[in-house]
């Protein structure tokens, strides 16, 4: 892991983040002392799946939703 002052992140911040883009994985220190890395964003997470079948198939609701949520809490509570 590459480490870089705070000065050298304000100069070169467009190369340091074209790194990071590439995989590395880069350290931010200020006086010696780590602040802040700069890692890679997992893209390998997944995408929320499409809900619009679930929310046809919902049921309509009849009451507003603070009322509801009171009535759960209520019902908790006894």
């Amino acid at each position: 892991m590459r480490s870089v002052n705070v000065s050298e992140t304000r100069e070169n911040l467009a190369q340091l983040l074209d790194a990071v883009e590439a995989g590395e994985e880069i350290l931010i220190v200020r006086r010696d002392r780590p602040v802040a890395r700069l890692v890679p964003i997992d893209t390998s997470m997944t995408a929320f799946l499409d809900r619009v079948a679930l929310r046809t198939e919902l049921p309509p609701m009849t009451e507003p939703a603070e009322a509801a949520v009171r009535s759960l809490r209520e019902e908790e509570r006894s």
